[in-house]
């Protein structure tokens, strides 16, 4: 089964255990490439045209803006298909209960009937949320799986995880 790991990820200034941190590579993309390195798959990192500020206060400004307006961010690419895709790792932190929303206009870019979906999430405290909820909404005839929550601060640690729920 061919396999796409696809994810959003944001690098800057984080919250990580209680305080705020630089990052150089985003906690999304640490545990994608974890997975990659498990399950297999080729790596596809969503991004926005405008991205959100570096300041870690800022970007929490502009990201529930995008939230309350139900906003769907511009991306600078897209796979050119995903129809060889059977399974779609789809990785992102949880903003404020559910997925950022460049990843809703990731989704609804694609048809997802017949694929399979495995979510993963990053988070320093609210797991899924209502991720899966809202990936099951956006994407009706996908099968979408147990998704998996790892805490953004263990997110180096998280290959024990991974080898477990992939």
């Amino acid at each position: 089964m061919k396999t796409l790991i696809a994810f959003y990820s944001r690098a800057d200034e984080n919250y990580m255990a209680g305080r705020l941190e630089m990052l150089k590579v985003g906690n999304t993309e640490v545990v994608a490439e974890k997975l990659q390195k498990i399950a297999g798959g080729e790596l596809f990192k969503i991004e926005q045209v405008m991205p959100y500020s570096k300041g870690y206060n800022d970007c929490v400004e502009e990201a529930k803006n995008d939230q309350r307006r139900n906003a769907r961010p511009e991306l600078t690419h897209y796979p050119d298909s995903i129809d060889d895709y059977d399974v779609i790792y789809l990785g992102y932190p949880n903003y404020w209960g559910t997925m950022p929303m460049a990843v809703f206009t990731f989704l609804e870019h694609f048809d997802f009937s017949g694929k399979i979906i495995k979510p993963f999430c990053t988070h320093e405290g609210s797991g899924l949320g209502n991720s899966v909820r809202d990936i099951k909404k956006l994407c009706p005839n996908a099968e979408v799986k147990k998704g998996l929550a790892i805490h953004g601060s263990n997110a180096s640690r998280s290959d024990e995880q991974l080898e477990e729920w992939r």
